[in-house]
């Protein structure tokens, strides 16, 4: 989002020390939303120092929120990262409203406790209170922390959607009607499922964009959402899928989303796919998803993954409807001229009611070619002992305004 951004802006200026001006080549009609967009890719500003590292250098210097300071000397990767208050940050008068507002601390210091990875080990701190508070509890643990009288369960807010993605460079997924076969298997229902299990923390959604967002709607996706096993089987048929063995990657070691896989592998079987379920830690799968090599030379077909509510909630956001093919951004590197037509447009559109209509054709086309797989919604859990309040739950856990008792 930030490098479309990017092409329209002619030229930036600073008339006063609290002012920012922004100069446009031509009409944008995004700008506002890719500057106020608060989960990945963020618009962090930094100051110019920082700004003017190389960028094939690592940016060494961390200095924290602004409300908080990073204290580097007790960063210990892999294990605690430590944030004090700052002294010298004056927050504005005002209530905080996500991660703007007033940005209030009454707490000195905050450890993230990095190394307590085990489910079972974070509740059991949690209920001991050895630990304040779990950013994204298990879910198989969520009515057990319910029922501590001592704990309180709070939900993120928007949902984040889970999310399957190709590899349009390759066998078998270099063909869209294989693509359609498998999001024709692709019942989000299971997924839920078995991946949240809590029924009143997930949902299906039939939009590539998140639900009960200005985009949001179910044009072009019966597909998936009215079909069938036998459809899918129909499709693969239909498709001239060979048997090519499909490589799906699934990390070991991310509560979050390691059941996905396993629910996708047993789905794409039974609609008629060979699968070769691959299973490894997250840190070799985000290596691996990178490269481009064939499945058989380190490549891979497809995985799983699950995104914050604002990351796909507009046609530009959403990094798997970017479809330049390998000069996309994002793993999969899909390729179709017709919604980067669509996406162009909807860029240089500045009003609501064409740009909702933009939306829905840009993902009618995405259904259509098979771009990804949304696979439903969930709200994120948290959990916190009682006795922290002020929460205010956003895409993420903000630590300002937080009070210890």
């Amino acid at each position: 989002m930030g490098v479309a951004l990017f092409t329209f802006v002619e030229r930036m200026d600073t008339p006063a020390a609290d002012t920012f001006r922004i100069f446009l080549r031509e009409a944008c009609g995004f700008l506002l939303e890719a500057l106020g967009k608060p989960s990945s890719n963020v618009p962090f500003i930094m100051p110019k120092r920082i700004a003017d590292t190389d960028a094939f250098k690592q940016i060494e210097e961390h200095i924290g929120s602004g409300p908080y300071s990073f204290k580097r000397d007790d960063f210990k990767p892999g294990d605690k990262a430590v944030y004090l208050r700052n002294p010298k940050y004056l927050p504005r008068n005002e209530p905080p409203s996500g991660s703007t507002g007033g940005k209030h601390v009454y707490v000195e210091r905050v450890e993230w406790n990095l190394a307590l990875r085990d489910a079972q080990a974070q509740v059991n701190a949690l209920v001991k209170g050895e630990v304040d508070i779990i950013e994204q509890p298990s879910f198989p643990l969520i009515p057990g922390l319910k029922a501590d009288p001592n704990i309180v369960v709070y939900t993120y807010s928007p949902p984040l959607q889970y999310m399957a993605r190709f590899n349009h460079l390759h066998k078998p997924f270099d063909n869209p009607k294989v693509r359609q076969a498998a999001m024709a298997a692709f019942a989000q229902l299971p997924f839920l499922q078995a991946q949240v299990g809590v029924k009143e923390l997930y949902k299906t959604c039939p939009s590539m964009f998140t639900c009960g967002t200005p985009y949001a709607s179910s044009v072009g996706s019966d597909i998936q959402s009215k079909s069938n096993m036998k459809k899918a089987q129909d499709l693969l048929k239909a498709s001239g899928y060979d048997g090519t063995p499909v490589v799906l990657m699934k990390p070991t070691d991310l509560t979050a989303i390691d059941k996905l896989p396993d629910v996708a592998a047993q789905l794409m079987r039974q609609a008629g796919f060979k699968v070769d379920l691959q299973a490894m830690d997250w840190q070799t799968l985000v290596g691996r998803r990178a490269k481009k090599d064939p499945p058989d030379k380190g490549g891979w077909n497809m995985f799983l993954t699950a995104w914050q509510g604002p990351d796909i909630w507009n046609p530009i956001a959403n990094a798997a409807l970017d479809t330049r093919g390998e000069q996309s951004g994002w793993f999969g590197w899909g390729k179709d001229d017709r919604i980067v037509e669509l996406r162009n447009q909807f860029m240089r559109e500045t009003d609501e009611t064409k740009k909702k209509k933009l939306a829905e054709a840009i993902q009618a086309r995405a259904f259509e070619v098979a771009t990804h797989v949304p696979l439903g919604e969930f709200d994120a859990p948290l959990a916190a002992r009682k006795n922290i309040s002020g929460f205010f739950i956003t895409n993420g856990n903000i630590y300002w305004n937080l009070k210890k008792n």
